[in-house]
């Protein structure tokens, strides 16, 4: 029973057609699947990944009309998104520079080279040199060229005031790794690392006492999945959560893969999901994205529903 590495970020917007337009025509992304939240059916989820939708590859986020967040511990700090290679960095860096974008420099961080920027809520985001590991695949009607193309999710930071307790459930309980520890401008950077490693397995925990607890909100992380290959594996970890007395969400099936919630000790959500069915579930490959898609027990409400969302354009 092992993680394999990140499955997604889901994140929230105040503003899905602005969010639609960045993450897609900005980062070149694909909207590989929309619906809606399944517990608020009024808000859209939106999921942006590789070609394929490949696990491990997707952001994605819940539509609210929230305040933008009040940034601070006990959160899910940034989000990175693998390119390969230097010349890739130098390439993005221009165009967001060329698009209006606010970036920094491209720095070495947790021993890879990064770019940091954000998006127009002030989502925290960096690009990563992923140095060709981990799976990705190009979409050939994104706006960016193939070879720099965004393939998926890279080391995702988390922000704490401790670091105990978390630790003790990234080592114990969900069998993760320490790879490495080092100072940064802001305090101390302990990245830790689950299956076999790399640039798409990597959690990074800064542990920062000197700021208060964030305050949810638009511009921030809602929750971060973690993946498990099969269903045998799901199950073991819905009885390991169990046997450790860990509160938590028990099996929930959300079509496209089945997911598992509990809350680590400063706080922030955790999810475990299942790589599959995948998205292709209930529409086309080819067409992914392209029409509201729906679970089977909330197709009966289709009405109902699509009247109280804010069109969107198609990929």
């Amino acid at each position: 029973m092992h993680l394999t590495g990140i499955h997604h970020v889901t994140a929230v917007t105040g503003d899905a057609r602005r969010n639609h337009a960045f993450y897609t025509g900005t980062l070149g992304l694909r909207l590989v699947k929309k619906t809606v939240n399944q517990d608020d059916v009024s808000a859209y989820h939106l999921f942006y990944a590789d070609g394929q939708g490949t696990p491990g590859s997707d952001i994605t986020f819940f539509d609210w009309p929230v305040e933008r967040e009040r940034r601070g511990t006990n959160s899910v700090s940034r989000t990175s998104l693998r390119v390969t290679g230097m010349n890739a960095l130098y390439w993005w860096a221009a165009r967001l520079r060329e698009l209006g974008v606010e970036h920094g420099g491209i720095v070495e961080r947790g021993g890879r080279a990064v770019l940091d920027f954000e998006d127009p809520e002030g989502q925290r985001l960096a690009l990563v040199d992923d140095g060709g590991m981990g799976e990705g695949h190009s979409w050939e009607r994104s706006p960016v060229p193939a070879e720099y193309q965004i393939r998926g999710l890279g080391p995702v930071e988390l922000c704490v005031p401790s670091l105990e307790g978390t630790s003790f459930v990234l080592l114990n309980l969900l069998g993760m790794r320490r790879r490495r520890e080092e100072a940064t401008p802001s305090g101390a950077l302990h990245v830790f690392e689950m299956g076999s490693g790399g640039p798409a397995a990597e959690l990074h925990v800064a542990v920062r006492p000197d700021l208060a607890p964030a305050r949810p909100g638009a511009g921030g992380v809602h929750h971060l999945a973690l993946r498990t290959p099969d269903k045998a594996q799901y199950r073991a970890w819905a009885e390991k959560l169990g046997a450790w007395g860990v509160p938590n969400s028990g099996p929930v099936d959300r079509y496209y893969f089945e997911s598992l919630y509990f809350h680590e000790p400063n706080g922030i959500l955790f999810e475990i999901a299942t790589d599959g069915p995948g998205f292709a579930a209930d529409e086309p490959a080819e067409t992914l994205g392209e029409r509201l898609s729906l679970p089977p027990f909330l197709e009966l409400e289709r009405e109902r529903i699509v009247a109280g969302l804010v069109p969107l354009p198609m990929n």
